[in-house]
C-alpha cells in the first residue's frame, strides 16, 4: 500500500442544496472539528446519525447522500474529513460507492451496515477490500438496549479514523510461495500462534492470509474486534482470500495445522491441552476492558498452556487489548511481536504492547507471512 494523501484537516464548509443542507451544529474552539457526510437512505436512521455526531462538540454534518452516486459527487463537492457509507442503496451501493471515493478522492471511509444477511455482508467485506477501514454496526433507535454502546462505539470509531492517512488499498498478491505444501520444521519450538486485531484489523488479516502457504505448521487463533453480526460475514469473506482453512471456531474443536480459528461473537477464544493435544476453548467469562473475545484472554491461555512454545502477535486498533496478555506470554518465554506504526491503520494496540516492554520484534504488515514462516521453521 502506499500512501496517497496526509490526514484531512480541517476544510471550508461548501454550499449544500435545500435537499442536503446540514443544520448548524454548536462548535467548540478548543477542538478541531471532524466534518461528516451521511450516506444512508433512510430518513430515520440519517437524521439519528445525525443525531449523535453532532452531540459531539468536535463533529460536525455537513451533508446526506441517498445514494451511493450521491455520495461519490458530495465527497468530492463537499471534501469531509470522513464519509459514513451504508451498504444497501438505490442507484449504487456502498461496495460501488466506496471504490470510486477510493480511486478518485480518497477519504476515510467508514462503512455503517445493519448485516441483515449474507448478501449485505458480502458487500461489506467488498468495501473494506476496496479501503473502508471499518465496519461499524447501525444504530437500531434511542430505546433499543444496546443503543448506548452502538453510539459509543460508533463515535469513538469516526473519532479515530477521521485522523487516518487513507491510501489506495492494492490487494495482497500471493506469490507461488502459497502452494508450498510442507514448510519445513529444524525444531518443535513453537505449536500454535494468537492474533489479536481490532480497528483495521480486516484488512490486516487479508494481507496476512493471502500471503500463507498451504503447508503452514502451525494454527492460529485469531481474535478480531467486530461489530455483532459481522464474524461471519468476515470468515466468508477470509476464505476467498486465502489457501488456509478458515473457520469460526467451536468448543472443543482441536487445533490443527494450517487452519485459522477466528474468535465466535460473545465469547473468550482460548486454548486448553487435552490427551496431549490443543483444542479450542471458548470461555464466557466477563468482557475484559469491554471487549469479549478478547486478545488479553487468548494470550493469558496461550502463556498458561503453551509457554514458550507459543507465538503471539498485536495489530492495528484502538485501546490496549491484548497488552496484558502478551505480558504473561512474554515472561512465560513465547515469542511476541507487534505490527509497526507506519502499517496499522491505529497503532493503540501496537502501540501499547510496546510501552508494557513484551515486543520481542516489530514487523512491517507485509512482511509478517514471512516472519511467521520463518518462525515456524527456527
Amino acid at each position: 500500500m502506499t500512501p496517497l494523501t496526509a490526514p484531512y484537516g480541517y476544510r471550508r464548509r461548501c454550499r449544500l442544496g435545500k435537499a442536503q443542507r446540514a443544520q448548524p451544529t454548536p462548535t467548540h474552539p478548543a477542538l478541531p472539528m471532524i466534518d461528516i457526510l451521511i450516506t444512508e437512505d433512510s430518513d430515520v436512521v440519517a437524521a439519528l446519525l445525525q443525531g449523535i455526531f453532532q452531540a459531539e462538540p468536535d463533529m460536525r454534518v455537513v451533508g446526506r447522500a441517498r445514494n451511493g452516486r450521491e455520495a461519490v459527487t458530495m465527497a468530492h463537492e463537499l471534501q469531509p474529513n470522513l464519509v459514513t457509507m451504508d451498504i444497501r442503496m438505490p442507484v449504487m451501493d456502498g461496495f460501488d460507492a466506496t471504490r470510486m471515493i477510493m480511486a478518485t478522492q480518497p477519504l476515510p471511509i467508514v462503512v455503517i451496515s445493519s448485516s441483515v444477511d449474507d448478501e449485505e455482508l458480502r458487500i461489506t467485506f467488498r468495501a473494506i477490500e476496496e479501503g473502508a477501514l471499518a465496519v461499524i454496526e447501525k444504530p437500531r433507535g434511542l430505546n433499543h438496549p444496546d443503543f448506548e454502546q452502538v453510539r459509543r462505539e460508533l463515535v469513538e470509531t469516526v473519532r479515530a479514523m477521521a485522523e487516518v492517512k487513507v491510501v489506495r488499498r492494492r490487494r495482497p498478491q500471493p506469490s507461488v510461495a502459497i502452494f508450498q505444501t510442507h514448510v519445513a520444521r529444524r525444531t518443535a519450538s513453537y505449536e500454535v500462534v494468537g492474533l489479536a486485531l481490532s480497528t483495521g484489523g480486516p484488512q490486516a488479516l487479508s494481507t496476512i492470509l493471502a500471503g500463507m502457504p498451504i503447508g503452514y505448521p502451525l494454527p492460529l487463533l485469531v481474535v478480531q474486534h467486530i461489530s455483532p453480526g459481522f464474524v461471519g460475514g468476515l470468515v466468508s469473506w477470509l476464505r476467498g482470500l486465502t489457501l488456509l482453512e478458515v473457520r469460526l471456531a467451536e468448543a472443543g474443536m482441536p487445533l490443527r495445522a494450517g487452519s485459522v480459528y477466528i474468535a465466535p461473537d460473545g465469547h473468550h477464544l482460548e486454548v486448553a491441552r487435552r490427551d496431549g493435544r490443543l483444542h479450542a476453548h471458548l470461555s464466557s467469562a466477563p468482557p475484559i476492558d469491554r471487549f469479549r473475545p478478547s486478545g488479553t484472554a487468548l494470550f493469558h491461555s496461550l502463556a498458561r498452556c503453551c509457554g514458550k512454545s507459543a507465538i503471539g502477535g498485536i495489530f492495528t486498533g484502538m485501546g490496549s487489548d491484548g497488552s496484558e496478555g502478551l505480558l504473561a506470554l512474554h515472561r512465560a518465554g513465547g515469542h511476541v511481536f507487534a505490527q509497526d506504526a507506519d502499517s496499522a491503520v491505529v497503532y493503540g494496540m501496537p502501540g501499547a504492547a510496546r510501552a508494557a516492554g513484551c515486543v520481542d520484534q516489530v514487523v512491517p504488515l507485509a512482511r509478517i507471512p514471512t516472519h511467521l514462516i520463518e518462525l515456524a521453521r527456527s
